[in-house]
């Protein structure tokens, strides 16, 4: 499948009114306002974006919003996660159905399966879609872990086509991209303060939370990167720390 994950996503907030609506302007905003910003993607829907808290219809107006407002200047990826492979299925048929470029598919949560039950679950979703499917580990939230074993195997899928790491274990990050990176299987950091580090160690980019608010910060470090301006890249990932770490003294994610 050619399609590449790259550069710097970010995952973004769902901006609700004061009644708990969905703002549909202040959203479309966000969006120009991302995409303003030189980031590479948008990754809607996702836990930064409270999708536990949506509802299926919430989930989908959202999805139809930023497909809409976007009008093809970036990748859209849509969060389609959930407990269930059931209604993992039925969110990313959805996201494909409105126009989605590519699922980002969040572990099983709650629950605990084994490997081979994490396999069957991600193998079964991207049987259903012809979307490009990025796995999503983030085992610190859901108590679920993706082995680079199980990504290695999963990346022999056509259309699975990487893996975004929230872990924040630097080792995890480079088994992933020891056992499965190719041309066609790419690792992207979810830890906005291992984006240097992971694109140093062979990642392809970010799904990153700060880049709500200085997306041109977190697109310096990779453009500079790629560019070859390594000093610049380090710098840029030095300057944006001190704003990640300070997420931590609110309450995810409404700090942002």
């Amino acid at each position: 499948m050619d399609f590449k994950p790259h550069g710097i996503m970010p995952a973004m907030v769902t901006p609700l009114t004061d009644d708990e609506k969905i703002d549909e302007p202040a959203l479309r905003r966000l969006v120009n306002h991302l995409i303003a910003g030189g980031i590479h993607g948008l990754f809607a829907v996702g836990t930064q974006g409270e999708a536990y808290a949506l509802t299926f219809e919430e989930k989908q107006r959202v999805t139809e919003i930023v497909v809409e407002e976007t009008r093809r200047r970036v990748p859209v990826y849509i969060g389609t996660g959930a407990i269930t492979t059931r209604e993992t299925i039925a969110l990313t048929q959805m996201a494909e159905r409105i126009g989605a470029d590519a699922v980002s598919v969040l572990t099983p949560y709650f629950i605990a399966p084994n490997a081979e039950e994490v396999y069957a679950h991600y193998a079964a979703i991207a049987r259903a879609t012809r979307l490009p499917v990025l796995l999503y580990t983030n085992p610190a939230r859901t108590g679920v872990h993706l082995s680079p074993d199980v990504a290695a195997r999963l990346a022999q899928i056509e259309n699975i086509v990487g893996v975004k790491d929230s872990s924040g274990d630097l080792t995890l990050t480079t088994e992933f991209i020891r056992r499965a990176a190719s041309a066609k299987f790419h690792v992207l950091a979810g830890r906005d303060t291992l984006i240097f580090a992971t694109l140093v160690s062979g990642g392809s980019g970010s799904i990153a939370a700060t880049a709500n608010v200085v997306p041109q910060l977190v697109a310096e470090i990779y453009t500079a990167f790629v560019a070859g301006d390594l000093a610049r890249a380090r710098q840029a990932q030095a300057r944006l720390a001190p704003l990640r770490i300070a997420f931590d003294l609110g309450t995810f994610p409404v700090v942002i």
